[in-house]
């Protein structure tokens, strides 16, 4: 594709002329800019046919742009579920609570991860976290995705504003809270809270 756009800039360009020669008071270089640099918005005083058939020249570029530039998806989020990893998902307000009563119990260290899926910042950091909840194996890492629905009114009352936001509690209480994707300070607040 690398060699082919000279060509289709000549073929444009020669279909541009013909164009103007023959329709001069239609056109105007607003259109004829839109011709040469979007060729399937093609205004609709001119026939399709009038120039390269576009949805084929439309869709070999489509086709070579999402294969060349984007050749897998992939999400940077952790897996639902959290495997074995240390990562435990919090999708009702009874497992959230029940969570908090550990935490609060005393019973066991643990980092609540609110996060959500459309957040750049919470899957920039997602791996961080689940490479922290397997070096520290005794911290349980809650991860509570702020958009489900059932946990709005827990979300209202802890005051959770951005994600991510991260609470740390040890020997039940809070100890700390993180707010944004600084993976140094997160790093050093586990070593600090958690070694």
């Amino acid at each position: 594709m690398k060699g082919s756009f000279p060509i289709v800039r000549q073929v444009f360009q020669r279909r541009l002329s013909t164009l103007r020669s023959s329709r001069s008071s239609a056109l105007s270089t607003s259109a004829a800019r839109s011709l040469i640099v979007a060729p399937n918005s093609i205004p609709s005083q001119f026939p399709r046919n009038s120039l390269l058939p576009t949805s084929t020249f439309a869709s070999s570029i489509e086709s070579n742009f999402s294969s060349t530039f984007f050749p897998t998806r992939r999400s940077l989020c952790s897996s639902a579920g959290g495997g074995g990893n240390g990562v435990v998902m919090v999708k009702s307000e009874e497992e959230f609570n029940n969570a908090m009563a550990k935490a609060e119990g005393g019973s066991s260290p643990s980092v609540f991860y609110f996060t959500a899926t459309w957040c750049g910042p919470c899957r920039f950091i997602a791996p961080v976290i689940e490479e922290l909840s397997k070096q520290y194996p005794d911290v349980t890492t809650y991860k509570i995705d702020i958009d489900e629905g059932e946990l709005s009114n827990t979300l209202s009352k802890l005051s959770i504003t951005a994600v991510p936001t991260l609470h740390f509690f040890k020997e039940g209480s809070k100890k700390g809270e993180m707010v944004g994707a600084d993976v140094t300070k997160l790093k050093d607040l586990m070593e600090k809270l958690y070694k």
